[in-house]
């Protein structure tokens, strides 16, 4: 018999996305009956723009997993470097970087291999303290190393419990999935069905105890808004976790053939800008751009765009290095904006990013980041990268976004974005999001990885069509407009 529902339950701080009744593009019109403020698109495109074309093309770098560039709905706005001759294996325009026609991949190899999972920057840090405080025992033993031990010990016990969650939430989704399938199991043979509905199970009355102790489990499920195929999702993402993610014996760095120490290094990778997961990049670059006159699919947030792929982000955390190259490589090429849907807790080698940010900062590229899906109050923890430097200075071409649902009222900020009075600007729909997925598909997902796309093609649209517009004129607007909002929805709650 299958356990109880209440013995089934998954861990509540990270549950799989619920499914969602959202219109498909509610993030494009105002206020939805009954839920919370779109970007208000839809009538911009009708009113104020109707009748008007973008008067300059905007460059977006997107740094992400990749993106699927032949996808139906995205083909024609890729940005192609026009002095790259495709295929040559020659560096055409000389900027190190051999066939990079649409964009680079810094998690490849030159044999084209690339890396898919890795560790996250905590399982890196632990690893490297280990090796440096092997045989070592207390403070006592590391005289000239005193802090960094105490940050070894700190350290090592966070990755510990991280990855006892971790198996601990494995364990919990793996019961889960055993009593869903066995109670499904129960009721399509009390049913005599090939196939369940929730209707036929919520209909089901019958004096067995069996039979009901499947309906509740399975109803159980329901009510929380879950599916069989999110609890694969989910066990999937916690068995990625368990056997790379936490692995520190883990890492795949030796696939991109680069010098990782050495982090002033620029000029490794390949040209693969799509990778083995284009998943996430490919849904960000729908959200901002994909084509909205073809009859297909979606119709991204701006029109006049030329999108760039920068491939950084694994399954796992990015590595420094990576993301300082990435930035200087968007930067090197053009990028108007830079859309950053990633983030993470640990930056060992901060200088570097903040170098390429400050770099980015001074040429007037607008830099667009997600807060992260934490629920947490960034004003007191780490989300990196940041616009916060070392020195105490910080970007003024930076936008950090939070997300919001479409369910409006007290429900606006999305459960699960990370927030901040100091450290999130704005919040932008990041909730029941459909968008462009790999192989010319398309799908709901939800993340503040969701919201920042909205944001890099609002500001990619008022530069399309007012291109006098700086970037740093645009984040104010954007701020701005976001204040005015806010402003409304504590008028609207009174």
């Amino acid at each position: 018999e299958p356990p109880s529902a209440d013995d089934s339950t998954l861990d509540e701080k990270s549950p799989p996305p619920a499914p969602s009744r959202a219109p498909q593009d509610w993030y494009h019109l105002d206020r939805v009956p009954r839920s919370g403020p779109g970007l208000d698109t839809r009538a911009a495109y009708q009113s104020v723009l109707r009748g008007h074309a973008p008067r300059d093309t905007v460059q977006i770098a997107i740094i992400d997993s990749g993106i699927d560039i032949n996808h139906e709905d995205l083909s024609a706005e890729i940005w192609t470097n026009a002095d790259e001759v495709p295929g040559n294996d020659v560096d055409d325009d000389d900027n190190g970087y051999v066939d990079d026609v649409h964009g680079w991949n810094f998690i490849g190899g030159p044999n084209g291999k690339n890396v898919n999972q890795d560790t996250y920057e905590l399982t890196r840090i632990y690893v490297d303290l280990r090796k440096r405080f092997k045989g070592v025992d207390s403070a006592e033993g590391a005289p000239d190393n005193r802090d960094r031990y105490r940050r070894y010990r700190e350290i090592k016990r966070t990755f510990r419990e991280e990855r006892r969650q971790a198996k601990k939430r494995l364990r919990r989704v793996r019961k889960a999935q055993t009593a869903v399938e066995a109670s499904r199991q129960i009721l399509k043979k009390h049913l005599k069905a090939d196939t369940l509905t929730q209707e036929a199970v919520r209909s089901v009355s019958s004096p067995s105890q069996r039979v009901r102790r499947a309906q509740k489990t399975l109803r159980y499920f329901y009510d929380q808004g879950l599916s069989p195929a999110d609890l694969r999702d989910y066990k999937n993402q916690l068995q990625r976790q368990v056997e790379y993610n936490y692995n520190s014996d883990f890492n795949p760095r030796s696939v991109v053939g680069d010098d990782y120490a050495d982090k002033t290094e620029r000029q490794y990778g390949n040209s693969d800008v799509e990778g083995p997961d284009a998943f996430h990049g490919t849904h960000v670059a729908g959200i901002i751009g994909a084509t909205r006159q073809n009859g297909l699919g979606i119709k991204g947030i701006a029109r006049g765009v030329r999108i760039m792929s920068v491939r950084t982000v694994p399954n796992g955390d990015e590595r420094d290095k990576d993301v300082a190259n990435a930035i200087r490589y968007a930067v090197d090429n053009g990028a108007d904006v830079i859309n950053m849907s990633f983030g993470k807790k640990y930056s060992p080698h901060k200088d570097v990013v903040d170098a390429a940010v400050q770099r980015a900062d001074s040429m007037g590229v607008l830099m667009v980041h997600a807060a992260g899906n934490d629920g947490a109050n960034v004003d007191s923890t780490d989300n990196f990268p940041s616009p916060y430097y070392e020195d105490g200075d910080q970007a003024q071409r930076w936008i950090e976004v939070g997300a919001s649902s479409w369910k409006g009222g007290q429900q606006l900020a999305a459960r699960f974005s990370n927030y901040g009075a100091k450290r999130v600007d704005v919040f932008a729909p990041g909730h029941a999001i459909y968008s462009t997925v790999p192989n010319d598909q398309y799908e709901r997902n939800d993340g503040t990885s969701m919201a920042a796309p909205m944001v890099s093609g609002l500001a990619a649209l008022m530069m399309a069509y007012y291109p006098s517009l700086t970037a740093s004129e645009t984040g104010a607007i954007v701020n701005a407009r976001a204040a005015l909002q806010r402003a409304q929805e504590k008028v609207a709650s009174k």
